[in-house]
């Protein structure tokens, strides 16, 4: 398995009560130094959310990361942003209750972040209300992918 970690159910008979178990089994890289996913349709991964494992499927390429991020803004969706930030750059906590009324993006650029890359940059425009007026957020934003995943790693505020 490219990805090293993968989802089982399994269905478990006691007591006369069936019972679902979801259980993550990390399988070991031996023969390639990391993992590729690049004739995958996406890194499937386990995650503890509300006590149960659910299945998610992580964003294949950066523009894709940087669409799901900018839905989680819209949303208001702090974990996912979280674990979406690259752990070099991730703050500790985020605070979104002064949060913009994100209503659109528009993606202006993007060189790399594709299934055959490690790095990539997008370049976004995010257009929000705040306070009755609209605003518009204008960045270049890097990302990195590690161990399958992307990650957004910083971005740099344009004019």
């Amino acid at each position: 398995m490219a990805c090293g970690i993968t989802l089982r159910r399994a269905s478990v008979l006691t007591a006369g009560h069936a019972v679902e178990i979801h259980l993550i089994v990390s399988i070991p890289q031996i023969q390639a130094p990391r993992p590729d996913c690049s004739g995958r349709t996406g890194c499937k991964t386990g995650i503890w959310k509300n006590g149960a494992v659910m299945t998610e499927e992580w964003p294949e390429t950066a523009e894709a990361l940087m669409r799901s991020r900018f839905a989680a803004f819209a949303s208001g969706d702090a974990d996912w942003l979280l674990r979406s930030w690259h752990e070099s750059t991730r703050p500790d906590e985020l605070d979104l209750s002064d949060n913009p009324l994100w209503r659109g993006l528009q993606i202006v650029d993007v060189v790399g972040g594709g299934r055959h890359d490690d790095t990539g940059i997008v370049e976004f425009r995010a257009t929000y209300l705040d306070s009755g007026s609209v605003g518009v957020l204008h960045e270049r934003a890097r990302f990195m992918r590690e161990d399958c995943r992307w990650f957004y790693v910083d971005g740099q505020i344009l004019g």
